[in-house]
């Protein structure tokens, strides 16, 4: 792609990126832990008051931060995510009925994502057999070992945080940061992604992206980027 051949994809700010979002969507956020989190946008629907979220994510954030942000305000309605153990704000609304939950293996959720960019409807997996997550699923046999059916996410919006961006929406992710990103990248029907740099088309190397941008309808650089750790554990000092 020459650097004046291509389509921008970029938007001015989160608020922009987060346009056509409603109430009552269903939408997927990348990020592990409080790794590669999309900050500005989860900010910028806060602000917006945005509620009845369906939430796709592979947890949800900490008491005052990521997503735990959204859920201090009530405007998720439903969490879809393979663990919850950080965030004692969920787990008041889940015991006290507050809040849907729906609790799946991580590869499950992974592939649910995946299935869902490669325009793969359903496949069986092992994963969860015998367990509450198979009940009222489909069971068919494979070489001897039962298999439950597992159906693609359907997401209007995802949204996924880079390291690097180009106006075209070209990606790269750095480090562990990639995690659900790529998937999920894929998977929404309008993918926003924010990145911490954003420069112009041509300025990647095409050997290192890891999301091209046919994937990406909007990009923007994000701000105040916090490098939290989510359980800081340290060694006792020496005598």
């Amino acid at each position: 792609m020459s650097a004046t051949n291509y389509i921008s994809k970029v938007v001015p700010n989160a608020a922009a990126a987060i346009e056509g979002l409603e109430n009552d969507m269903t939408v997927m956020f990348g990020g592990f832990g409080l790794c590669g989190i999309p900050e500005n946008s989860i900010a910028a629907i806060r602000d917006k008051g945005i509620t009845g979220i369906t939430c796709i994510s592979n947890n949800a954030g900490v008491d005052d931060f990521g997503l735990g942000l959204l859920l201090q305000t009530r405007q998720i309605k439903k969490m879809i995510a393979s663990y919850v153990g950080e965030n004692d704000e969920f787990e008041r609304q889940m015991l006290s009925g507050e809040l849907d939950v729906e609790l799946i293996p991580q590869g499950t959720l992974a592939e649910r994502c995946r299935a869902a960019g490669a325009g793969v409807p359903a496949f069986y997996t092992p994963a969860g057999y015998g367990t509450e997550v198979a009940e009222g699923k489909e069971v068919r046999v494979f070489n001897g070992k039962p298999h439950i059916l597992e159906h693609a996410f359907d997401a209007p919006f995802a949204f996924v945080k880079a390291w690097k961006g180009d106006k075209a929406g070209n990606l790269i992710f750095k480090g562990t940061a990639r995690n659900f990103n790529p998937m999920m990248a894929m998977a929404g029907k309008i993918t926003v992604a924010e990145v911490e740099e954003l420069v112009e088309v041509g300025e990647l190397d095409p050997n290192s992206i890891h999301i091209p941008g046919i994937f990406v309808q909007r990009i923007f650089q994000g701000v105040d980027y916090e490098k939290r750790i989510e359980q800081r554990t340290v060694r006792a000092k020496s005598e």
